[in-house]
């Protein structure tokens, strides 16, 4: 008896420390250092209501948007529930069908752009939910964007820039833009 005593009251120390204290402790701690990322890091319009997140990426096919990166989330594109990249091989028919649709969407909306197509705008991330694209796939689609909005590629490119972000440090990793706010910025509702 005095084994099983001690075998209960162990559990539900560790239960309540493991299970409460921590997480709490924790919890509290990231809001007082890292409030927007403890907080999901949203990103708000001009009349404080949330539009979405700075890490999740979101589809955009309308020709007056940048494109996001193709998700491979299930049962829908940006699934934040079901993160999950395709792990299809390079040599799979259904990934060079996904790429070429991809191209054949790029070449639709935008027939006279001969440029070569960055592969970050016809490839899903490891994750399916990135919410950046390389500032060559940005420039790639900017006189599309600039032309159906009706405004000039030199304010489109400009929003393009404000929104680069570049190397973690000045070192680490390759520069990003984050197609959810550059689209926000345009509508203007950032």
């Amino acid at each position: 008896m005095k084994q099983f005593r001690i075998a209960v009251v162990s559990t539900l120390t560790l239960t309540v420390l493991t299970g409460l204290v921590y997480p709490l402790a924790f919890t509290q701690l990231a809001q007082i250092l890292f409030p927007k990322e403890a907080n999901g890091s949203l990103i708000y319009n001009k009349e404080g209501k949330p539009v979405g997140s700075r890490l999740i990426g979101q589809p955009f096919d309308d020709p007056k948007y940048f494109w996001s990166r193709l998700s491979a989330t299930s049962p829908m594109p940006y699934n934040a529930a079901n993160s999950s990249g395709s792990n299809l091989g390079p040599t799979n028919p259904a990934l060079m069908k996904a790429i070429q649709d991809r191209i054949d969407a790029l070449h639709k909306v935008d027939p006279d752009n001969k440029e070569p197509i960055p592969v970050d705008l016809v490839t899903a991330s490891g994750s399916g939910l990135d919410p950046h694209i390389s500032p060559a796939a940005a420039l790639y689609q900017l006189k599309r964007v600039a032309k159906v909005r009706g405004i000039s590629e030199s304010v489109v490119r400009g929003l393009v820039e404000k929104h680069t972000q570049g190397r973690f440090l000045g070192l680490l990793g390759e520069p990003t833009v984050n197609v959810l706010e550059l689209n926000l910025d345009l509508e203007g509702v950032l």
